[in-house]
């Protein structure tokens, strides 16, 4: 793991909220564990790592401890019109401009194969004013030609990135097409292959890409999807996007969850700011203890449910239903190293009032998982032709998104229906609706919002 300076030393805790009140034989236990990282110094998301050379560091230079690749699409499409493939490379200009000196980093063009940009010769260049203009004046040289084969501009950020001994490893990546010259099999198979090797956050420029494709490999390598939907933001978008990377601070940490005997774990799910299943993600890490990935942190926090099933137990009956920490590996790869930690807990009681009462946060957050869900299922009923279907999931959207303060997806949904009452999510669909529109919902339909305190 990393190593910092004392007064760079990010402070990590769990909070759990959860009602712990189960009635006589009940099981199911719910909680929503938040975690937050504060108080990472002034590195710029650089930690400290000591004096190892790196092979792109230049002598007496540190050895850089993160690392950044950006995917540019350079299939024929992003000649279409030809200002988007001005803009892509103006905005990758603007993120190589935003890197921090020390960080290191890469340039792919990605068409129906992938090929270095800048530096080449298979390493990573360590980020100062000479190598952000040796990469700028090589992004002036690319141009548009070509398939799309994402699976392969993915395979490359992960040599690049494995060619340094780096503590954070980023990927960007952008497209505005379909991944047509390989089969959906290559590109599951290298996603599988770069989990948990580097975070990646993606986006689809313009309206031709494929939403499923672009939120599945950010979500496959824990980073955030989006759309662009207007080439002439890219490079707002693309600063944005290197900024938050340059905020990563700690890799590869995990949320661990240990569980008596007898307890079975129903589900884990990232809930905010995006909902995420991590419960296949699971890794054993010894008896009864599991690890989930939840990537790099910089100064943020993130909340989480989870829900065990626990054995039946009679009134007046308490157990630990689980123990949730937070972990990283340790150096050397010994035993990792735990953050912080939380309990979940079970108490059997005869009060109906305690035993029923639904925990704010608990509440809140199905219904935010609940939202995602039925926003998706409703945008595949319209694209099917279910009107009936459409209507009404997209009708209980809308209910949701107003009952829990959810404005941005509110003002989304009503780009796709003519909401009649908020009340009891009663819409009618629009005749028609921009691609643009239909696209952002369907994109940013996991984004939620906090509970209110």
């Amino acid at each position: 793991m990393a190593v910092f300076s004392k007064s760079q030393v990010p402070q990590f805790s769990v909070d759990v909220y959860q009602n712990a009140y189960l009635p006589e034989g009940g099981r199911e236990v719910n909680a929503i564990v938040t975690v937050t990282s504060t108080g990472g110094g002034t590195t710029g998301g650089v930690p400290l790592l000591g004096a190892t050379s790196a092979p792109s560091a230049m002598p007496g230079q540190a050895a850089p401890s993160a690392g950044v690749v950006l995917m540019v699409d350079c299939s024929g499409s992003m000649d279409y019109p030809p200002t988007k493939m001005r803009n892509a490379r103006d905005a990758t200009a603007a993120a190589i401009d935003t890197l921090r000196d020390g960080v290191a980093f890469a340039v792919v063009a990605g068409t129906h194969k992938a090929a270095e940009v800048y530096p080449g010769g298979g390493r990573l260049a360590v980020a100062d004013p000479a190598t952000r203009a040796q990469a700028k004046d090589a992004l002036r040289r690319l141009t548009a030609g070509g398939g799309t084969a994402i699976g392969t501009w993915l395979r490359l950020a992960d040599r690049l990135l494995a060619s340094a001994d780096l503590t954070i490893r980023h990927g960007i990546l952008l497209t505005d097409g379909r991944n047509e010259h390989e089969s959906p099999e290559e590109l599951r198979a290298a996603l599988d292959a770069c989990a948990g090797r580097f975070t990646c956050d993606a986006r689809g420029v313009g309206t031709d890409w494929e939403v499923k494709e672009v939120t599945g490999i950010a979500s496959a390598l824990l980073g955030t999807a989006d759309i662009v939907a207007d080439p002439s933001g890219l490079a707002a978008d693309f600063t944005s996007m290197m900024e938050k990377a340059m905020g990563k601070e700690v890799a590869d940490v995990a949320l661990r969850l240990w569980t008596p005997v007898g307890v079975e774990i129903v589900f884990v799910k990232q809930v905010a700011p995006t909902v995420e299943d991590l419960t296949g993600r699971r890794t054993e890490a010894g008896p009864r203890a599991g690890d989930y990935p939840t990537g790099s942190w910089g100064d943020e926090s993130r909340d989480y449910h989870v829900c065990v099933r626990v054995p039946e137990a009679g009134v007046g009956q308490e157990m630990l239903a689980a123990r949730v920490s937070l972990i990283v590996p340790a150096a050397g790869g010994g035993a990792p190293e735990v953050l912080s930690q939380g309990l979940v807990r079970a108490v059997w009681t005869d009060d109906l009032a305690a035993s029923t009462a639904i925990n704010a946060q608990v509440a809140h957050y199905t219904g935010q998982a609940e939202l995602a869900q039925v926003i998706q299922q409703g945008l595949q009923a319209r694209k099917s032709g279910d009107i009936g279907g459409a209507t009404a999931k997209l009708g209980r959207a809308v209910q949701l998104a107003a009952r829990s303060g959810n404005e941005d997806t509110a003002k989304l949904l009503s780009k796709v229906v003519d909401v009649v009452d908020v009340a009891t999510g009663t819409v009618r669909l629009k005749a028609k609706v921009a691609d643009a529109d239909e696209m952002t919902l369907e994109t940013r339909s996991t984004k939620t919002v906090r509970v209110k305190k």
